[in-house]
């Protein structure tokens, strides 16, 4: 079973969780560590030979032209994740539109490639702004990765289906984080904070169970804030969104090393796009 890699491409001042001690118009003056820590995954994946689906942030190419060029140029994918990590739950259907057509079309200009799939910050779409869907279908994408099938305090649609699936409204295929059921329950299992919060064997069961039980690739993503011990300390964040932000970097390059031997990665658009 070939399982999906993907990479949401931010810098760590510009994670939600940070929206209220962070403003916008203060990222440039920031320090910024986007860049290096991108080339340091370009770098192991380049070792292990993994490749992988890079969800950037317009704002973030339009100052690293660089990275667009050696993502396209080892051969990953290039896909959306708007253009400053505005939640859709922030946006009208009109804002939304226009920031994933101006996002689509900056870096398809960058890249010279077509970009087919778009994750929302923070897994913005759900049950009360399911219109996103015909807007990313309108605006030429082929996929979505952005309903989180979950219950948590930030986003999810918990009862929306677990796997790749198309959406009724539109010929837009959904591609969520994969999740793991208990109790008839879904929990996380997709990378993020959960994978630096559960033990690396609890992961590796997890996604041994959806390649066996279910015959069904698992989606996983990180960021690249998640490999930087180092990264500049945010002050007045709450107990709770320093614990998410915090936890276990220490850890995580160790643990994806061993996600990287103990199963196999592609790009999502190889794994789900293949026949389309």
């Amino acid at each position: 079973m070939i399982n999906a890699m993907s990479v949401d491409v931010e810098d760590y001042f510009q994670v939600s969780a940070f929206e209220g001690v962070i403003d916008r118009k203060d990222w440039d003056i920031l320090e910024h560590r986007v860049e290096k820590n991108t080339l340091s995954i370009l770098d192991l994946f380049k070792r292990y030979k993994i490749k992988s689906t890079f969800f950037m942030l317009g704002w973030v190419a339009e100052r690293y032209p660089n990275l667009i060029r050696r993502i396209i140029d080892e051969g990953h994918e290039l896909a959306s994740h708007g253009y400053n990590h505005t939640r859709v739950t922030q946006q009208s259907p009109d804002e939304f539109f226009k920031d994933i057509i101006k996002t689509k079309k900056l870096l398809e200009d960058m890249s010279g490639v077509e970009v087919k799939g778009y994750r929302a910050a923070s897994y913005s779409i759900g049950k009360n702004n399911l219109w996103a869907i015909d807007k990313l279908s309108e605006a030429g994408y082929q996929y979505s990765s952005s309903i989180y099938p979950v219950k948590h305090d930030l986003y999810g649609m918990p009862g929306s289906p677990r796997f790749a699936y198309v959406h009724k409204s539109s010929p837009l295929l959904e591609i969520p984080i994969s999740t793991i059921q208990h109790f008839g329950r879904s929990f996380p299992c997709g990378g993020g904070g959960f994978f630096r919060l559960y033990p690396y064997f609890y992961s590796k069961w997890t996604i041994n169970s959806i390649n066996k039980k279910f015959k069904q690739p698992v989606i996983f993503y990180f960021h690249p804030w998640e490999i930087d011990v180092n990264q500049p300390k945010v002050s007045n964040l709450s107990a709770k969104s320093k614990l998410r932000h915090y936890l276990n970097l220490d850890k995580m390059e160790t643990r994806l090393v061993n996600l990287f031997s103990d199963f196999k990665w592609d790009r999502i658009d190889n794994i789900f796009l293949v026949n389309k």
